[in-house]
């Protein structure tokens, strides 16, 4: 026995070294379910508590109890495992100009959504362009629409999907290919 005890207390001291994950929240297996559905050319909106149920068919509006920050964290976290899809933040213009006087918390919200993003690059546009991009691709493609309890102006954080193995200018260069560019076929035979 003497000689399995230099084995057995690092065995042991190991075990309670690492802290344990947190448990991922209530709605976090339906978001997860729910993104994990989505393609190119797809939307999630995270959605402060006062934005409006869609009525457009592909528009799917969840109900989640947590804070834009907290579900767009978990989001990032979920798109930064997938090789599928790949996001485009978007948040509106606005919410730059917000000051505290006139929203309380907002600058607050806004630190914390900069940690949520992990350094992903958002663009900002005007609210009321956003909204309606997102609306005119609701006709056909589908649109998750995740309401907060966030009680925050101009808070909605849009992300566009995109293929996470296929982009912009490789389809360029196909495209080019296909039209008598450098490239000819490489397969011997049609494919049928």
């Amino acid at each position: 026995m003497k000689f399995l005890l230099p084995f057995l207390i690092p065995a042991f001291v190991g075990c309670g070294s690492r802290p344990p994950e947190s448990p991922p929240p209530a709605w976090g297996e339906a978001v997860s379910r729910e993104v994990a559905a989505l393609g190119s050319r797809n939307w999630v909106i995270v959605a402060e508590s006062s934005f409006p149920v869609i009525s457009r068919r592909g528009t799917r509006t969840v109900v989640i109890d947590g804070e834009t920050p907290e579900v767009v964290e978990y989001i990032v976290n979920l798109l930064e495992q997938s090789e599928n899809v790949r996001p485009k933040f978007s948040t509106a213009r606005e919410l730059l100009f917000l000051v505290n006087d006139l929203s309380p918390g907002v600058d607050q919200f806004r630190e914390r959504l900069k940690v949520a993003l992990h350094g992903h690059t958002v663009n900002q546009m005007d609210h009321r362009a956003l909204t309606l991009l997102a609306q005119s691709d609701a006709d056909k493609y589908a649109v998750l629409v995740l309401k907060t309890k966030t009680a925050l102006p101009y808070s909605n954080v849009y992300i566009e999907l995109d293929s996470g193995f296929w982009d912009l200018e490789s389809e360029a260069r196909l495209r080019l290919d296909m039209s008598g560019g450098t490239q000819q076929p490489q397969g011997n035979e049609k494919i049928e």
